[in-house]
């Protein structure tokens, strides 16, 4: 006899949860993206090279003279999976399946913004980011998969990856010029940064940052610290940098 109503393995979605894949979208450097061939109809995977924009959604860069560049312009359906497996079981380790459309970024306004955030992760992009055959593709999701481990799966809504950039032009405006000084005067604030996430090396960069918190990168090593709480305004972020390095020198 079969069971009519099969205790289902999803957990609640919780702010650990939401926290958690946060982190796995900002750290993510590359994922997997799934297409449908458009010549077949069968599933195609191959691997992008990602980024976030300020307010949380993946963009990757891909040319026109892939194949999962036509696939996307004939079928927008796709998934991207993120997360990275350590030591022992891959399958114990984070990851999150994003599936939803593909679309080329249309806002004008971003994409000097996008541009940046990519390369500060991928420096070596800067070979061939402005080629005219290659352009930054968004995944707009309809449905998260988080599995955190064994016994950890949840399905997420799109508004638990996204953060609020509402009333933060200001911020979005002084981004790139925040790193830049960060970068120049205060590169031992941001190692503390990093060994406040459980690494150890020195040379860590600011990538990027957003009103929750900063992104680092270290060659091809990545970390994410949070702040306390949210900005509210671009007055914010000086007093959160400040905190965060009192409190990761202290650590």
């Amino acid at each position: 006899m079969t069971d009519q109503n099969p205790k289902s393995v999803l957990q609640p979605v919780d702010a650990e949860a939401r926290r958690l894949a946060k982190t796995l979208l900002r750290k993510a450097r590359f994922a997997a993206l799934a297409v449908l061939d458009p010549s077949t109809g069968s599933p195609s995977v191959s691997r992008v090279n990602v980024a976030t924009t300020m307010d949380g959604r993946l963009v990757f860069l891909i040319s026109s003279l892939s194949p999962h560049f036509a696939s996307l312009d004939a079928d927008p359906r796709a998934s991207l999976l993120v997360g990275e497996p350590g030591k022992g079981d891959p399958l114990a380790h984070p990851r999150m399946t994003l599936i939803g459309r593909a679309g080329r970024t249309p806002r004008q306004d971003i994409q000097e913004s996008i541009r940046r955030r990519f390369l500060a992760k991928h420096p070596k992009s800067e070979l061939y980011v402005d080629f005219a055959d290659f352009a930054f593709w968004t995944l707009e999701p309809e449905r998260i998969s988080l599995n955190g481990g064994f016994g950890k799966a949840f399905e997420m809504q799109p508004g638990d990856l996204l953060t609020e950039t509402d009333g933060l032009a200001d911020l979005i405006a002084i981004e790139a010029g925040a790193v830049e000084h960060m970068n120049a005067d205060h590169t031992d604030a941001i190692d503390n940064y990093a060994r406040a996430t459980g690494q150890r090396d020195t040379g860590w960069t600011l990538a990027s940052l957003d009103p929750e918190g900063v992104d680092l990168v270290r060659g091809d090593a990545s970390a994410r610290i949070w702040f306390d709480q949210p900005l509210a305004a671009a007055g914010d972020l000086r007093p959160a940098l400040v905190k965060l390095a009192k409190d990761s020198a202290q650590g």
